[in-house]
Formats: structure tokens, sequence, C-alpha cells
């Protein structure tokens, strides 16, 4: 009895191993398995058996049964599954178009960022970084702001206590390169900066470029060359190019620079109040008395500077009127960049 229940072991193990396809699972069930298969009819003859044998026999073939039972089920949610898969490569239309994996791109702000960067670099400056939180002395005193300069007035703060603020400029840089390094300077320091403004041209939070050169004889006609350079690369070789008088604290004398409108060309529209000119940096000579606060000597050395905003170049170049959309993150607007 003993030999017949491991014969059919071996035999039903073959069987199920051979099978390939899930509509030969059910008749090997019914065979082996079923009510009326062969391991039922082999219980049945247990009764035939010697007493102190049926024990062993009858645990022996349950066993058996259970194990090619579990083997069953597994080969059947095996082939289910394989069958599943030919099914889903067969339902494919290979003649659909292939699926389109988006991917991230710079945001606007950042490439012109780097396209600024990458022009003043190819003019020898180097770059610099600062803290955003800065101290009183470098964002203001340092540049011949002194407390109750009116020039204040211009910046609309954001004051952490008395001598902690988020720096209104990027110009602190200034006086924290030359404190360190003797001339000749050639430096930009890119960054984030942060005023009380919110309108369709500004933000309490944009991006700024100051940059300086400090050697022997520096003149305003250096710093025209400089500026004339770096505009006909963002802009075009041919953009006309303004310079009127103004005033900066740290300057002298000062400069705002202005380029023909790139919306109509020079010939006056909505955008240049019908001026036919864009306002897009402030600049000028290094003040003497900002050389006497970092230990230079003015009479020795002189220097230009100059501070520009991202995002207002950003508009300019593309064309855009709201400096909100840089920061409202519709994918509609970012992805045309």
């Amino acid at each position: 009895m003993e030999d017949e229940i491991l014969r059919l072991k071996a035999e039903a193990e073959a069987a199920l191993s051979a099978i390939s396809q899930a509509g030969e699972l059910e008749p090997f069930r019914v065979k082996y398995l079923g009510r009326k298969g062969e391991f039922t009819l082999i219980m049945r003859q247990l009764g035939k058996a010697s007493a102190e044998d049926r024990p062993r026999l009858g645990k022996l073939a349950n066993e058996i049964k259970q194990v090619l039972e579990d083997a069953f089920t597994a080969r059947e949610s095996e082939l289910k599954a394989g069958q599943a898969r030919a099914g889903a490569v067969i339902s494919e239309d290979l003649s659909l178009p292939g699926r389109f994996t988006p991917f991230g791109k710079l945001h606007p702000v950042t490439q012109v960022m780097e396209e600024v960067c990458s022009i003043f670099e190819g003019l020898g400056f180097a770059v610099a970084e600062g803290p955003d939180v800065e101290v009183d002395f470098y964002n203001f005193e340092a540049l011949n702001i002194p407390k109750h300069h009116p020039a204040r007035a211009m910046h609309d703060t954001f004051y952490i206590s008395e001598s902690l603020l988020l720096r209104t400029h990027t110009s602190p840089m200034q006086a924290r390169v030359m404190e360190k390094q003797e001339p000749p300077l050639r430096m930009i320091a890119p960054g984030k900066v942060y005023r009380c403004d919110s309108d369709i041209t500004h933000t309490p939070m944009f991006h700024q470029i100051e940059g300086f050169l400090v050697d022997r004889n520096v003149s305003f006609a250096d710093l025209k060359g400089v500026l004339s350079i770096v505009i006909a690369k963002l802009f075009a070789p041919d953009t006309a190019i303004r310079f009127r008088p103004s005033f900066f604290p740290f300057t002298e004398p000062s400069a705002e620079v202005d380029i023909a409108c790139v919306i109509c060309g020079g010939s006056g529209c909505r955008v240049c109040k019908q001026t036919g000119w864009l306002e897009i940096l402030g600049a000028g000579l290094i003040d003497p008395e900002v050389f006497k606060k970092v230990g230079y000597d003015p009479e020795q050395y002189s220097g230009f500077a100059f501070g520009l905003g991202i995002e207002r170049i950003a508009m300019l170049k593309y064309g855009i009127t709201d400096i909100r959309l840089y920061y409202e993150n519709d994918l509609r607007f970012l992805s045309q960049f």
C-alpha cells in the first residue's frame, strides 16, 4: 500500500510539471485530487490495511495529497499570470505613438542669471557670494549710507533686529571682498535680495547681480566699455545705450543705464511709456568714502560698480509684463522657457 501511495505521488508530480497551459489544470485536478480521483480511491482502500499500519499510511496519504494541492495552486497561479502577461502584450496597439516623459528645465530667472554671470566671467570677473542675512554695517554704512542718511528711505528693508536685516542688494560684497583682498579686483556678486515691495514689476524677493572693478586709473570710460559689451551680448550687438545722470550714495558720479526699447525698437510704446527707452541698471564710479571704509587709498585706486536686477533683464528679454508670473508656478508659463 505504501509503495502504491509513493508511486501515485511521483506520477502526479510528473503530470503537474508537464502542464503548460491553464486548460490542462482541471483534468489533472479531477484525475488526482477530485472526489473520485486517484487519491480518494486509495484512501478508501486503507481499510484493507492492518490495524497497526492504517494510521501511518493514512497520515502519509494525507500529507502527500496536501503537498500536491499546494503545488497545484502554485502552478495554477503561475500559468494564469503568464496568460495575463501574454494577453497584455497582445492587446497593445503597436501603432500608437510612444508615451512622452516630460523633463525639467531651468527656471527663466536662473537661465538669465547664468547667462549674465557667464558673460562677466568671460570678461575676467570672478564670482563672490555672501549671506542673505546681513549686518547693517555692510548693507548700509560701508556703502556710505550711515544711520539717518536720507538714502535709507530708498530701501523698504526687512529688519530682523536693530543691526541685522535681509540684504536689500548684493552690494555689501563690495566691502566684504575689499576688506580681505588688495586691488586689482574684478568681481560680481549674484544672489537673492529682499525689499518690502510687491506689484506687477516688484516682488519682496528678487535676484540681483552687483559688480565692481578696482585698479589704478579706472575711469568712467572703462565702465561704459564693459557695460556696452555686456548689453550687446545680452540683447543684440546694435542695441542703443544711453547713460543718464543719477545718484547713488556709494558711487560718484552715478548713472542710470537705458537701452532702446526691445518691444518697439525705440519708436515708443506702452512698455517704454512712449519714451523709446528702458532702464536696465544703475552704475557709477566708486565713491572715495567707500574706499576709506575698507582701508583703500582713494588717491591711489579708483573703480566702478554697477547693479542689475535679473528679473527685469528677463522681462525685457522675453517680453514679460508681470513679474509675479515667475513665482506662480504656472507650468503653462514656465514651460515656454
